[in-house]
């Protein structure tokens, strides 16, 4: 390997581990205590008593025990079935995250995310490509790489590698399968756009990405902290952002761009086929986020029509 690559990979290394520092530093000097002012308070919960037999049970069969399972775990515990039922449904609520945990990591995004949004958008705000995105080809393959795009690139791979580390330890939310998904793509992605030159388009990629990440996470951070109405106009907000940006900037301007603009200029590659690959896959992940985030803000209108 190059000197150049190498240190390029020791810089974004460190990087990675700046994001993981930041994000328990920025837990106790500024989540908490912001927690704390909007209201939102550490649940405090009952340990279940320990039970060798249950535990284990609990760990490496099911959380959610059947009723012929429940029968033969009174059998061999001496309590009854009652009792074992209570034991895993108190089990269970002693693995949910608390309110402070789930907002710790909301705030701690929602600050990455709009730091990113602002700074992707003053390095691409004076260049043609934002507003032409045929002018991402100008001079392929030769593309002078800025100071600006090069840290813009490090600060984003940086950040979904610290993503994808701390996936054990976050919250697991029910598209949990679907976000580890789409942390690999976005690696992939980054790093392939890096090593064949497509700079442009990546960052065009990115700054979409980040356009609505932001008011997503605000609006996780007023529902935990029980502000109801902002976090129900801040989602609607954030619907109509992330169908605008993703179900028909992405695909029609972007995709459009990478897709059927390159081979009027230069021959299909491995590396065309690829990246448009990871392209489609992110855009399947959007389509399948979109129903979810459709249906929630139905019923945020539909419950606030009822009210009115």
């Amino acid at each position: 390997m190059s000197p150049i690559y190498l240190e390029k990979e020791k810089q974004r290394s460190h990087v990675c581990l700046l994001f993981k520092a930041s994000f328990f530093i920025s837990h106790k000097t500024v989540a908490t205590p912001l927690a704390s002012l909007l209201g939102v308070k550490e649940t405090v919960r009952l340990k279940v008593p320990h039970n060798p037999s249950l535990e284990s049970y609990y760990c490496k069969v099911t959380k959610n025990p059947t009723q012929s399972s429940v029968a033969s775990l009174s059998k061999q515990t001496g309590y009854s079935e009652r009792q074992v039922q209570r034991w895993f449904r108190r089990r269970r609520n002693q693995d949910r995250p608390s309110l402070l945990k789930k907002f710790r990591e909301a705030s701690w995004r929602f600050t990455f995310y709009l730091l990113a949004f602002i700074a992707g958008l003053a390095s691409l705000i004076d260049k043609p490509w934002l507003y032409d995105t045929k002018e991402m080809w100008q001079g392929f393959p030769v593309l002078t790489l800025l100071p600006s795009q090069y840290w813009y690139y490090m600060i984003e791979l940086g950040f979904y590698s610290s993503l994808l580390f701390s996936v054990a330890s976050d919250v697991k939310r029910k598209d949990f399968k679907e976000q580890i998904v789409h942390h690999v793509a976005t690696i992939l992605l980054i790093s392939f756009s890096w090593c064949v030159n497509y700079i442009r388009a990546g960052t065009l990629i990115m700054l979409v990405h980040d356009s609505s990440d932001y008011l997503l996470e605000s609006a996780k951070m007023f529902n935990y902290a029980g502000w109801r109405n902002a976090c129900n106009y801040i989602f609607i907000v954030f619907a109509a952002v992330f169908i605008i940006t993703r179900l028909i900037f992405f695909p029609f301007w972007i995709i459009y761009c990478t897709w059927v603009y390159p081979v009027t200029i230069y021959p299909p590659f491995f590396g065309y086929y690829f990246f448009n690959g990871l392209l489609m896959v992110l855009q399947c992940l959007h389509i399948f986020w979109a129903v979810l985030i459709i249906r929630i803000a139905i019923r945020f209108l539909t419950h606030n029509v009822s009210k009115i």
